[in-house]
This record gives structure tokens, C-alpha cells and sequence, in this order.
């Protein structure tokens, strides 16, 4: 690979959901072409690629084929496969490295790096047999129990605590078998995340601290900076810049933080643009997707900062009638940003578009979003 890539040359993106297409967005826009490898030839990244090849991601065939196509691979999501991932970087460069996908997509793993690297986590332990699960219960009393491979947006996992019956909620969770994780209940002040980005040459930048907020184990809103202490938020930077440098990652990863009243614990890494850093599009200098296509190309990193407060609001499938109902008031506030992604079926619980508000504080980006949002809940529920 030349570095840097120069305009004309090709990027291959593997996976095709929304994070393939905000960051196949920025690649054309910088002029780079895209090839994506999809299961669905009519998928939201498809529609601003070059060439989509169709082949499930679980087929080794579809990498080979895409790898020839490519001057650079990446990935949208960490549920590629990483044994053809490690052939293929023999001859064409991919980013993130193989190695950090290997250890981050199974959640065993990835506490044992992140500790190694002197970064905290809740205490964990692994979970083989229903007996594993006694254990961890009779020493913990409340935690939660994971799958260590798979499962996103609060699926595949479920709280535990003793007294349940240890076999029916092993064999509920791991009906095949699967390893699982046990890790301690963590009583959290609120979710955060930062969002790193490391050069090929190994400068790194983050992100301003954001806060988080989920429902059903979904993110709901995005706010940016973190409503936390200046030291706490400085704290989680540095805690993903360190993790950046030492998984030596190349590429945007996102840094899922708990707040403690003792402090902060690293819960989840995803090295790849994350749904808590959408809100870069609108109020950082460079969004997450134009600094990852820059870090996997060979190019200088961009200015992550924040120019203007912002408050991400996730709109999933069954917002989307309702969105279309009232579209026009809606945008009829300059300061709200609609990113709306293609997918074809609005499903409940889907992610199908986000709503960014920006302000001079995200009090006053909270407040725009509270004007439309009861144009857009489904149900009574509050914004917050």
C-alpha cells in the first residue's frame, strides 16, 4: 500500500450497514473508491459503493474475492470472520489489525487486554458449565452473564443473581453450549464513551467524552461532552488513548466507559466507527468516519474537537412512520440534523436514521429534541 493512499485508489469495506456508509460517505468525498462486501446487494453502505460483492460474511470465498479488488480493507462491525482476515493481511493491509479484532470480538478476551494494558474493568470471570455460574454467583450475588462471542445491542446477555437457578439460566443463555462471561453487577452513575483514532504512524487523537443513554439495551441519546467532571471526562480520554496504543490499532475505535462513584471501568471496545460518535458528523471538525477512512489511508489525522454541543437521538424502526409524518416541521429547525441510513424494513428496535440537535450547551440541544420528540416517541415515553 502506498501511504497515503492517493485519490482514485480503492477502499474495501466489510459489511454493509449504516457505519459502512457514513464511512464510505467520507471515502468518496475524499475521493477514494469503495467496494463492499454484503450479504444484501440493496444495503445502506451498498448505495454509495462503487461495486457491491454479495457473499455472507461468514464465507471466506467473499474475502478472497474482495481482497484483489482492494488497496485497503476495513470493517464495519466486529462480526467478520478473523482467520481469512489474517491471510489476506499478508498481502493487502487491514485495518483494524486482524489481531485486535480476534481479541475484542470475544469478550474473554477482550477484558484480559484491556487489564493487561493496566486499564480497569468490573471483575470477571469465565463461565463453561452451570457449576462455573454457581460459583460466580455465590461470590458476586449480582452480575451480568454475556455470551463471549456475539450478541450486540443487549442481546445475548441477561443480569444474574443468586438464588436463580444456575442451570435453567445457563442453559437459557448457552443452549449450544457456548462459552460464556460472568461479570460483576457494576452500580454506574452514568455510560460514557470516547471515541480514539491512531495513525498509521501512531499519532493518536480522542474524541470529547460522551454520555450515554440506553433503553432495552439499545442506545437512545448521545450527549456531547459528557455531563461528568472535566477530570473524569480527561480520565476516560486518556484511558482509550492508552488502549489505542497498546493493541497498536490503526483506525477509529469506540470506548465504552462505566462511571462509578469510585471511578471509571472500560466495559466494551469497538474497533470501528460507534453509534455513540454520530454526532461528530455535525459537531466536530472531523466526524469519526472522515478520521477513520484518514487513518486507514495513510493520511494526517483530522481536529476531532467539538465546535458545537450536541445531542444524538437514535430513531429506530418504529419511529419511522411517524418521522415521515412530520418531516417538514421537523427540519423546519436548521439546528436538528436528519441522517436517515435506507434500509428497506423499518423494524422494531431497528437503528433506521439518527437526529442530531446542536446548541450552545446540550441543555439547549436537549431542549430542541424535546420540542420533536413527542412528534416521534412511540408510546409516552420520555426523551429523557
Amino acid at each position: 500500500m502506498t501511504v497515503p493512499l492517493p485519490p482514485g485508489a480503492t477502499i474495501g469495506m466489510l459489511g454493509s450497514g449504516q457505519l459502512g456508509r457514513m464511512s464510505g460517505q467520507a471515502a468518496r468525498r475524499l475521493g477514494y473508491r469503495l467496494i463492499v462486501l454484503s450479504p444484501d446487494e440493496d444495503a445502506p453502505a451498498s448505495h454509495v459503493a462503487d461495486r457491491t460483492i454479495v457473499s455472507p460474511l461468514d464465507d471466506a470465498a467473499g474475502y478472497r474475492a474482495i481482497a484483489p479488488l482492494c488497496d485497503v480493507l476495513t470493517y464495519e462491525f466486529e462480526n467478520v470472520v478473523a482467520k481469512p482476515l489474517l491471510d489476506i493481511a499478508a498481502y493487502v493491509p487491514v485495518y483494524p489489525r486482524p489481531a485486535i479484532l480476534d481479541t475484542v470480538r470475544h469478550r474473554l478476551r477482550e477484558k484480559e487486554a484491556v487489564r493487561a494494558l493496566g486499564v480497569p474493568t468490573a471483575d470477571f470471570v469465565p463461565v463453561r458449565c452451570p457449576e462455573d455460574l454457581k460459583k460466580a454467583l455465590d461470590q458476586f450475588g449480582k452480575g451480568v452473564l454475556k455470551r463471549a462471542l456475539g450478541g450486540y445491542d443487549g442481546k445475548g446477555q441477561r443480569v444474574v443473581w443468586k438464588g436463580q437457578d444456575a442451570e435453567e439460566v445457563y442453559r437459557e443463555l448457552a443452549p449450544d453450549g457456548a462459552e460464556l462471561i460472568f461479570e460483576e453487577f457494576v452500580p454506574f452513575v452514568r455510560e460514557l464513551s470516547v471515541i480514539v483514532a491512531r495513525s498509521v504512524d501512531g499519532r493518536v487523537v480522542t474524541y470529547p467524552c460522551t454520555e450515554n443513554i440506553h433503553r432495552r439495551g439499545i442506545l437512545h441519546l448521545s450527549i456531547a461532552p459528557a455531563r461528568t467532571a472535566a477530570d473524569r471526562a480527561a480520565k476516560a480520554r486518556h484511558m482509550a488513548a492508552r488502549l489505542a496504543e497498546g493493541l497498536d490499532l490503526v483506525g477509529v475505535m469506540g470506548v465504552e466507559l462505566f462511571e462509578t462513584d469510585e471511578g471509571l471501568l472500560v466495559n466494551e471496545l469497538a474497533p470501528r466507527p460507534h453509534n455513540s460518535g454520530h454526532y461528530t458528523l455535525d459537531a466536530c471538525y472531523t466526524s469519526q468516519f472522515e478520521q477513520h477512512i484518514r487513518a486507514v489511508a495513510g493520511l494526517p489525522l483530522g481536529d476531532p474537537s467539538l465546535h458545537t454541543p450536541a445531542v444524538m437521538l437514535n430513531l429506530l424502526g418504529q419511529h419511522m412512520e411517524s418521522l415521515g409524518r412530520h418531516l417538514a416541521t421537523i427540519l423546519r429547525d436548521p439546528l436538528l440534523k436528519l441522517h436517515v441510513y435506507g434500509k428497506r424494513e423499518a423494524r422494531p428496535g431497528r437503528k433506521m436514521a439518527h437526529l442530531t440537535a446542536l446548541g450552545s450547551s446540550v441543555e439547549e440541544a436537549c431542549a430542541r429534541l424535546e420540542r420533536v420528540w413527542p412528534l416521534l416517541r412511540a408510546g409516552d415515553e420520555p426523551l429523557i
